[in-house]
């Protein structure tokens, strides 16, 4: 099949994404090729763009967040039929290997591989210019058609709507399982979330679900700001400055409870403000991804151990695609988490650069691309 797709030729280096033809490939063993609805425009992406996740490869079909209807599967694909509407989850799940069934498929083993370059099996499916192309994610969203793993799609009802159900497939649980899982959140307790974007505001969802008390979401954007009190925030800041204020008044000094790192970019500077306005006890979460490049953290050591408290990496928002994500599709069917509030702009795949730059300038909460 020939179709278009957005490609990085030259990741790392700003270069941005080229909208041109590519070739995609029937699905192979245990594989399904999906007409998609649309794609999120995620941060992750970008930093294959920026550099902050090198490739030392090329070109790359970038997007991971999708969804859409199963339009043929390969041989050994049980599960799926055609006409199947599905999430494309950007890391996959196996079921099989030690992460899985141990209940961290969020860790599964495939999951590795998702920026080697190739399909599981170590070829391709994609083909643009005489080339074998890697798929972001073993995915590649940024197209209208992908043929990708069953094992990174996730069944749902057909009842959700498509264009918004592709959020499902990273930033709303990621966000959402930050404070519902990994921050181990509790009844009454006050929350402070640093980055309120695509990710960050679906942890003040998950923080709202999880009946936190107080929840400050901290963004240096206005837009944003204003925005997440639809969200389930109580207040909003704009420094780590204003936020640790607010904390000590509604704590009587003692420190929140829970802390969650969720801007576009980590770095080292800001886990010190995170752990310094958390209390004895408390738990800082890093879900933002950092430059690998990064490796000075800057943080009180001494009062870090000395109060018990926990720095909670994250990856996936510590979720069970297979179980979370048809979770969160029943959950926006009940009008209990926003999905349609979360899109601020959609746009044709040829302006993706343009929804890339929205995306740096602070101007959503989360940009689409629709597909026809």
């Amino acid at each position: 099949m020939k179709t278009q797709g957005a490609l990085l030729w030259e990741p790392g280096t700003g270069s941005g994404w080229s909208v041109e033809e590519i070739e995609l490939d029937p699905p192979k063993a245990r594989e399904a090729t999906v007409k998609l609805a649309a794609s999120g425009i995620c941060h992750s992406d970008d930093h294959l763009d920026t550099g902050d996740i090198p490739l030392p490869w090329a070109p790359i079909l970038g997007g991971h967040e999708g969804a859409g209807v199963v339009t043929e599967i390969g041989p050994g694909a049980e599960g799926l039929e055609v006409g199947d509407h599905v999430v494309c989850s950007f890391l996959p799940s196996c079921g099989r290997c030690t992460m899985c069934v141990s209940g961290r498929s969020n860790m599964c083993a495939l999951g590795a591989g998702v920026l080697g370059g190739t399909s599981p099996d170590g070829t391709h499916r994609i083909h643009a210019r005489g080339k074998g192309v890697g798929a972001m994610s073993y995915l590649g969203t940024f197209a209208p058609y992908v043929t990708v793993p069953v094992d990174a799609l996730v069944k749902i009802d057909e009842d959700i709507p498509l264009d918004k159900a592709a959020l499902i497939g990273c930033g709303v649980p990621t966000g959402w399982g930050s404070s519902a899982y990994a921050a181990d959140m509790q009844l009454g307790d006050t929350v402070v979330i640093f980055g309120v974007g695509g990710v960050g505001m679906n942890a003040v969802q998950g923080a709202r679900h999880r009946g936190a008390k107080n929840i400050i979401a901290v963004d240096p954007v206005a837009y944003k700001r204003q925005r997440a009190p639809e969200f389930g925030a109580t207040h909003t800041a704009e420094t780590a400055e204003q936020a640790a204020e607010l904390v000590s008044e509604m704590t009587n000094g003692q420190g929140a409870d829970r802390v969650l790192i969720t801007v576009g970019v980590a770095h080292g500077s800001l886990i010190e403000p995170a752990q310094a306005m958390t209390r004895r006890g408390g738990t800082v979460v890093l879900t933002a991804a950092a430059p690998v490049t990064q490796r000075n953290v800057e943080i009180d050591l001494f009062t870090f151990a000395m109060s018990g408290k926990r720095l909670q990496g994250t990856l996936y928002g510590s979720t069970n695609s297979r179980n979370d994500i048809p979770l969160i599709a029943d959950l926006y069917r009940r009008g209990e988490l926003k999905l349609d509030e979360l899109v601020t702009r959609t746009y044709s795949l040829e302006d993706i650069n343009t929804a890339f730059q929205d995306l740096r300038e602070g101007k959503n909460i989360r940009g689409v691309i629709v597909y026809d």
